[in-house]
């Protein structure tokens, strides 16, 4: 029998299945592979008690609280490997600005700019297969200066590692190694042939072994089928991954992968969400991130998607632009969540933001309406009178 063909629950029986999700996640106890198939493809799970299932779960774990990273190319382009859905890849014709590994003051101004517009974790990536040991050195060095300037979480992406190298940056100050699974061991070979799922593996168990927190997701939307998204749910519960990226495949053109589809369908808001109630349910206490692609494929459904994730970026990807910071800390506010901060401390621009975000009309024209369209009579009609004494 295959997903789609899955016996629909009753409407007797809806109440007591999410019942059974929320006790099941509470005790950190994952859906199986059948449980997670149906989350993702019976259309009769209302979606909106499952993201509520989902949250009661989320919040078990993380409160009521978002986290929310800043992501920064410190090396970009030149990269020698052909990954199908990356626009620095050797295959890829999308117009990018390549630049070499960026210098210690140009890493820290981006570090700062993060912390100013509320990141709890400021998050580093290299391009290519992987640093050698002078990168290693340089991006050691830059590590430790965040932490003790700024006191940010410290993330870095760099590609294949060893876990000698592993060791140095844990020693420097590092939280977490990323390197995405990206998808399951068996699509593996139709998005990349210059290294191997297997690879990434060592490098996620090198990172364990050196004492880091792992970082790896994956991409949503690269031709992938429904087994494919519970296989590499379930390798990342496997893995004990503290952080779980969720990417919506961004179609950039001149990239070998460009059309987002899953099991032979265009992504829609409501699989998305599915997609991260189903990735909550297999890893009830890891931290889900709504990652690239959130404002294209989730759209209006990014509130209700920080139902299943406690955290996401801020102001764009590696090559492209997301929303701004001032967009996303409002939709957190709006949608009834709170900030979580390093220290308890907010930069003041940021401070500012959320002292003036209860005003209902804090970003907008006198009722809103168009410049273009404002007289002084019009202003003037618009004005609340005195009272009179």
């Amino acid at each position: 029998m295959t997903p789609t063909q899955a016996p629909p629950i009753s409407t007797f029986g809806l109440d007591r299945f999410f019942s059974e999700l929320v006790e099941r996640g509470v005790a950190n106890e994952p859906i199986d592979r059948t449980g997670a198939l149906r989350v993702l493809s019976d259309q009769t799970l209302p979606i909106l008690p499952l993201a509520h299932s989902a949250g009661l779960i989320r919040r078990h774990f993380f409160t009521n609280r978002v986290q929310i990273h800043m992501l920064h190319n410190v090396q970009c382009g030149a990269c020698p490997e052909d990954c199908g859905y990356c626009g620095q890849a050797k295959t890829s014709d999308a117009p990018i600005a390549a630049h070499k590994l960026k210098s210690r003051d140009e890493i820290l101004a981006d570090a700062q700019r993060a912390k100013e517009q509320g990141a709890f974790r400021y998050c580093m990536v290299l391009s290519g297969t992987g640093p050698d040991d002078h990168d290693i050195d340089h991006m050691a060095e830059c590590i430790a200066e965040v932490k003790s300037r700024f006191g940010l979480e410290t993330c870095l992406s760099s590609g294949l590692m060893d876990e000698a190298k592993a060791k140095r940056l844990k020693a420097a100050g590092l939280d977490r190694l990323n390197h995405n699974l990206n998808t399951s061991a068996d699509h593996y070979p139709s998005i990349c042939t210059t290294h191997t799922y297997a690879d990434r593996l060592t490098t996620l168990r090198a990172a364990r072994a050196a004492g880091l927190s792992v970082c790896s997701g994956l991409i949503v939307g690269m031709g992938e089928t429904l087994d494919d998204l519970v296989d590499v749910a379930l390798a990342l519960r496997e893995l004990g991954a503290e952080s779980i990226p969720v990417n919506f495949l961004i179609p950039i053109a001149g990239n070998a992968i460009s059309e987002p589809t899953c099991a032979g369908k265009l992504l829609t808001p409501l699989f998305c969400l599915r997609v991260l109630c189903m990735m909550r349910l297999v890893n009830p206490s890891a931290e889900v991130r709504l990652a690239a692609g959130r404002e294209i494929h989730l759209r209006t459904l990014q509130p209700i998607a920080l139902e299943p994730a406690n955290s996401l970026f801020i102001d764009g990807y590696l090559l492209t632009k997301g929303s701004p910071a001032v967009e996303t800390i409002r939709m957190i506010h709006d949608a009834g969540f709170e900030l979580e901060h390093v220290d308890g401390a907010l930069a003041m621009p940021l401070q500012t933001l959320l002292d003036s975000i209860d005003s209902p009309c804090a970003a907008t024209d006198a009722a809103g309406i168009k410049p273009a369209h404002l007289s002084e009579r019009k202003l003037a009609k618009l004005r609340v009178s005195a009272p009179k004494a």
